[in-house]
């Protein structure tokens, strides 16, 4: 039995770190403790998180391919990537309210269970009249998507410490963005771009049977040792939210996040730079093929490209604000490179050379991927002490809008006008996100609940 409230001053900051402690709340007698298991749950997210994130684009990276061998339109092979958008949409509300009505264990279950049976539902989709079979198992993927995009924020905070919550998070949206890796970088190295249609059978196959195989690892690893909360909370801050959302109203959560000035505007400029990403992602098979003809391979490495430099930003900028907290500084100087970025990336890619593509893309991915921890840190901060998972939940919610939008006004003027105009408007864009992140206050109330 933990005896009551101890202030523990003999510790050394290590121990503080990495192992269990205890720490007072001078307002009311809560203990505060930190406990190892807190790296089990973090990564068991990441895999968990990878598991759903690589089928994304599993199917726009192979386009030209998968087109042919199903006999099907560019448009419904976008739609497998813009079906994740368009399913959280509606789904991310009930999704919030599962989250915060019985923890994140129910929740991550839910996700890991329907990735897990859409990936087995793929295996069954080999033949070339069985793209409805297909599209069915991606449909189950995208909608289990809801039980993992808000996810990272909320397990930061209950398993975290003050000083390592940011560069948690920025870990748990690390295994997005290792998934959507190994969706660039497998299919065009397992689907070969064959006019044997007995070759791109077997790469399906083969590509399919490997995902259902990871996924029913990760339910299974999930079931056994994956747990909602800590018995007690890591940090004075989640100990007063513990105790404010006990039996508090979802709709009530939800009209205050909506009336805070702040969080409105970091929602439409987070959606902007994110709905970019989101587009770029989705069109970058045509985009590349546009330009290096025969090169499939070279637009998943790119991808690749994006996606890693964007993991290691992530990183960063979660030790960052960790060490600074300087949230609304970091999140407008990424901003702006972001701007920058996309503006290089369009002067650039009709170079000859796609070596200069694989840098100028690089570049634009270190900036805005490794924007997505940083929103939902600043989120978590404007809004504090709502729960963490309806905050980013309705973040990503407004990012899908936004997602499904650009991407489809991207393909409109890309198959219309040409990549030039296309990158000219998402400039457009992120120029007005950034002025929308200008406006935003630097109101820091999860800072403020620590003293």
């Amino acid at each position: 039995m933990e005896q009551n409230s101890v202030l523990m001053m003999d510790e050394t900051q290590n121990d503080r770190n990495e192992s269990s402690f205890l720490t007072s709340i001078p307002y009311q007698g809560v203990q505060i403790k930190i406990y190892k298991q807190r790296w089990l749950m973090l990564v068991l997210f990441v895999l968990y998180s990878a598991s759903n994130a690589m089928q994304w684009i599993q199917y726009s990276i192979i386009a030209n391919i998968v087109m042919r061998y199903y006999n099907v339109s560019s448009f419904l092979i976008d739609m497998t990537s813009m079906i994740y958008m368009i399913t959280y949409i509606p789904l991310i509300f009930p999704a919030s309210y599962l989250l915060n009505k019985f923890g994140l264990r129910y929740a991550v279950i839910f996700g890991a269970l329907g990735t897990a049976l859409g990936s087995w539902i793929k295996v069954f989709s080999i033949a070339t009249d069985r793209f409805w079979i297909t599209f069915l198992g991606q449909t189950l993927v995208a909608v289990s998507q809801t039980f993992v995009l808000s996810v990272p924020a909320r397990l930061a905070a209950v398993w975290f410490g003050p000083d390592q919550v940011s560069s948690a998070c920025s870990i748990g949206v690390f295994g997005n963005q290792l998934g959507i890796a190994i969706g660039f970088l497998f299919p065009p190295m397992l689907v070969p771009n064959s006019d044997n249609v007995c070759n791109v059978e077997r790469g399906l196959r083969l590509m399919f049977y490997l995902v259902a195989a990871f996924t029913t690892l990760i339910l299974v690893f999930i079931l056994f040792f994956f747990k909602s909360a800590p018995p007690l909370p890591p940090s004075p801050a989640q100990a007063v939210q513990r105790e404010n959302t006990v039996n508090e109203k979802f709709s009530l959560s939800i009209k205050r996040l909506l009336t805070n000035t702040g969080y409105v505007l970091l929602l439409f400029s987070y959606g902007i730079n994110i709905a970019v990403l989101y587009a770029i992602s989705t069109l970058l098979n045509q985009i590349i093929l546009k330009h290096f003809r025969g090169h499939e391979e070279d637009a998943g490495r790119i991808g690749l490209t994006i996606v890693c430099t964007g993991m290691l930003s992530s990183v960063i900028c979660g030790v960052i604000l960790d060490k600074t907290h300087k949230f609304k500084e970091t999140t407008l100087v990424i901003y702006l490179c972001c701007l920058l970025g996309m503006i290089v990336f369009t002067l650039t890619l009709d170079s000859k050379e796609i070596y200069v593509v694989y840098i100028t893309a690089g570049l634009l991915g270190f900036f805005i991927t490794g924007y997505l921890p940083v929103g939902f840190e600043f989120a978590a901060e404007l809004t504090y002490p709502e729960p963490e998972g309806t905050a980013a939940g309705l973040l990503n919610a407004v990012v899908q809008v936004f997602g499904i939008a650009f991407t489809m006004l991207y393909g409109f003027l890309f198959n219309n006008l040409g990549d030039l105009k296309a990158n000219v408007a998402m400039c457009i864009g992120l120029g007005i996100g950034t002025l929308l992140t200008i406006m935003i206050p630097n109101d820091l109330r999860r800072q403020n609940a620590k003293v």
